[in-house]
């Protein structure tokens, strides 16, 4: 009779434990432009619309959103916009919908590159999904 309970138990106890480790989980985007790298960090929120755009370089907007819940819309979506004087323009939208698909040489994403409508720079960026505790 105990037994049923137990591994109910143990299940939920398991469970929560992945669901801790999972939500310490983060997104590294490495972002290059003009020759310099910035590694990008993201953790999951339940408030996208709260997350800011980081500035690359003089031109570039880029902005990691990772939504783990609600389960439908459990997703990263990446966004770069262009600066410009009257406000930011988006230029480049990605979204990868979790599970995310093992990732290769160029993490989940694959080399992206997306280029300035004015002045033919070019940013390049791809991302991963950082395991808690992992280093690199």
């Amino acid at each position: 009779m105990c037994r049923p309970l137990a591994r109910t138990g143990l299940a939920l106890v398991a469970a929560g434990s992945l669901a801790t480790a999972q939500a310490a989980n983060s997104v590294l985007c490495h972002v290059t432009y003009g020759g310099q790298t910035q590694v990008l960090r993201a953790h999951a929120t339940t408030s996208p619309y709260t997350v800011a755009p980081v500035s690359v370089g003089s031109y570039f907007l880029f902005r990691i959103v990772f939504e783990r819940a609600p389960a439908g819309l459990a997703a990263v979506k990446l966004y770069t916009y262009a600066d410009k004087d009257d406000g930011a323009v988006p230029i480049h939208v990605a979204e990868f919908p979790l599970p995310l698909p093992a990732g290769g040489r160029y993490g989940f994403t694959g080399m992206q590159r997306v280029y300035e409508p004015v002045r033919d720079g070019e940013l390049e960026y791809w991302c991963e999904m950082r395991e808690a505790g992992a280093r690199r």
